[in-house]
């Protein structure tokens, strides 16, 4: 039981869940956003739905609803979540400076000890 308990109160799964609620209810914008979007690229074309659209006999318009629905929602991710959140991440969280890596401090090491000629006593 403590194992469960312990996995339940674990900080990852708590922002996890934080995560998710909040990509369900973003989720409704985008859709509302990309249907008025769409809307408008209706007004322009004089249809706001393209799923009756056809190629050749072959219909294509929910395959042209959905990449539009797609590039708009990508646009929306990008310019409201990605940009800010990078912007915000580089003024406030600065990157800290890295220490040497293992391979560096091993070959300071074995530099080091050729320099003072053990050779593994």
């Amino acid at each position: 039981m403590d194992g469960f308990k312990n996995f339940l109160m674990r900080g990852n799964l708590i922002e996890i869940a934080v995560g998710l609620i909040m990509a369900l209810a973003f989720t409704e914008v985008v859709t509302t956003f990309t249907d008025m979007l769409m809307g408008f690229i209706g007004k322009i074309g004089g249809q706001p739905d393209f799923s009756s659209a056809e190629l050749a006999g072959v219909n294509v318009g929910l395959f042209i609803n959905a990449v539009i629905a797609f590039l708009i929602l990508g646009a929306v991710v990008y310019f409201l979540i990605v940009v800010p959140y990078t912007k915000a991440k580089a003024r406030f969280l600065p990157e800290e400076i890295a220490g040497p890596t293992e391979v560096e401090l091993l070959m300071e090491i074995r530099d080091s000890l050729a320099a003072r000629g053990d050779k593994g006593v």
